[in-house]
């Protein structure tokens, strides 16, 4: 098998990674990966991979891009960011590239990366949620309901077509490479000077609330470990839950990256999330205090059991990982 692989967002937290594992797979004979801001391929040491600038909101570029290829990978995607740009960019822009890929001819395989969020935060979600709930989302947390939405097109949109879909569903992605998770943290955007005085006293680091509410991470290497397996198996097509082995507490997160860890009662963070969701213009950062509300914690047997996939990165080890780089 020679596939030819378009992979958007290439130069992403998980689009790095995935492009190494794709760039060395033996089935793969090209990848090409089309960003909005120029990248070297040989940089990264890719020798299969070729660059296109363009933007998912650009449908001559989506269609340029899928035209030869054999299977489309989609990751791009705003995580950090507004409502209204995210909106823009993670709805329209991913509508493109799935139309895309349904109309083009020779394209056969469309593997796309959602996340856990697309469940939702809901208190009747079951624990672990399995591939089987639905993904309802939450329409009070932007990246929530727009994860939600776009598996919604999806399914849309593909419906009655021979397109074979794989969505991937990981949990929070972190190490070397995907620093998102610490960059949220606002303490760590101090200068430098401030940040040494902080974590040589303990009592002067940040408070970190924790709820008790169970927290799952999946290492970036593993995530496109997945992505790999999804282009190239004969696993049936479906939905695929993705998180490292062990679940972490928030005040193991918070100490990691540089807080001071404060359990709180679970109903206190419940009745933050409720005025949040009930306050008119909220910021969209405030938006994530919805995610601590209720257990998100996944069952991944059949990643496991049907891709083949094993997570390389326990929880604990994505977490010191991604510590030891900021």
């Amino acid at each position: 098998m020679a596939l030819t692989v378009a992979v958007t967002g290439p130069t992403g937290d998980i689009g790095i990674s995935a492009v190494s594992a794709l760039d060395q797979h033996p089935e793969v004979e090209r990848v090409i990966g089309m960003a909005r801001r120029p990248f070297d391929p040989s940089a990264q040491g890719w020798t299969k991979t070729e660059y296109r600038q363009g933007d998912i909101l650009d449908r001559d570029a989506v269609d340029a891009l899928v035209a030869d290829a054999d299977v489309v990978v989609h990751l791009a995607f705003i995580i950090m960011g507004s409502r209204e740009e995210s909106a823009r960019v993670n709805l329209a822009g991913t509508r493109n590239v799935f139309e895309a890929a349904v109309a083009s001819p020779r394209t056969r395989r469309l593997v796309y990366t959602s996340s856990v969020a697309a469940y939702g935060y809901h208190s009747d979600n079951p624990v672990p949620i399995t591939e089987d709930v639905p993904p309802r989302g939450s329409p009070e947390h932007y990246y929530s309901q727009q994860k939600a939405a776009c598996e919604a097109a999806l399914a849309e949109i593909t419906a009655g077509t021979e397109l074979e879909v794989y969505i991937l569903r990981p949990c929070i992605v972190a190490g070397p490479k995907a620093l998102a998770l610490a960059e949220a943290m606002p303490w760590n955007h101090l200068p430098d000077a401030v940040r040494k005085v902080t974590h040589a006293v303990p009592l002067l680091k940040p408070p970190f609330p924790d709820p008790g509410t169970p927290l799952q991470l999946v290492h970036h290497d593993d995530v496109a470990s997945a992505i790999a397996l999804a282009v190239t198996t004969s696993a049936p097509p479906g939905a695929y839950n993705l998180a490292a082995d062990g679940v972490l507490t928030i005040s193991e997160v918070g100490a990691a990256l540089g807080a001071r860890p404060i359990r709180i009662p679970h109903f206190l963070m419940t009745a933050a999330s409720e005025v949040v969701a009930r306050v008119p213009f909220v910021p969209s950062m405030l938006e994530w205090l919805h995610t601590g509300r209720t257990s998100v914690v996944m069952d991944t047997t059949k990643a496991k059991e049907q891709l083949g996939w094993r997570p390389n990165y326990t929880a604990a080890e994505t977490l010191s990982a991604l510590a030891a780089a900021t």
